[in-house]
């Protein structure tokens, strides 16, 4: 029963506490206000979220945070070096085609934000049959290369994750 009125009470407290944050009030009218709509948003809105995501291994999924915060780093130097360098190296940006063995949308949803926030690398469109990724990248010496480098530091690991 609370289920069916309450299916994303996170979403609710945040929808809650936005509304009297925003408000800058703890009156009862705002209260009363803002519970009604942190209940009300989810359930109307409940069709239009995609399947819930289920963490299959969150002891992966926090090496793949440490991973990716330090290809991070990792990659600003690069970017860094790039823009800073000769021009000779500013010219070997280029799209490649990354075909994807990765199926479950949360995993696809984060291979793609993962690979736009890392600088030199921008996912431009996923294919309509979500078989593969177009991706800019900013240093491109041998496309093979960032191929396998993203599929065994991210895709792997993100289709360990979920599915």
């Amino acid at each position: 029963m609370i289920k069916r009125i309450l299916p994303w009470p996170l979403t609710s407290l945040f929808l809650l506490a936005m509304w009297l944050l925003l408000n800058q009030t703890l009156s009862p009218g705002h209260l009363l206000l803002g519970a009604v709509l942190a209940i009300a948003v989810p359930l109307w809105t409940g069709s239009l979220r995609p399947v819930r995501a289920r963490l299959r291994r969150p002891g992966t999924a926090l090496r793949l945070f440490g991973i990716v915060v330090l290809d991070s780093i990792k990659s600003n130097i690069d970017v860094a070096r790039i823009i800073l360098g000769s021009r000779q190296r500013r010219d070997n940006s280029g799209f490649i085609r990354l075909p994807l063995a990765l199926r479950d949308p949360h995993g696809l949803t984060t291979l793609a934000i993962i690979l736009t926030a890392i600088p030199g690398t921008v996912c431009v469109e996923l294919t309509d049959d979500s078989s593969s990724l177009i991706i800019h990248v900013l240093d491109l010496n041998d496309e093979q290369y960032w191929i396998d480098t993203i599929k065994t530091r991210y895709e792997q690991p993100l289709m360990e994750i979920f599915e």
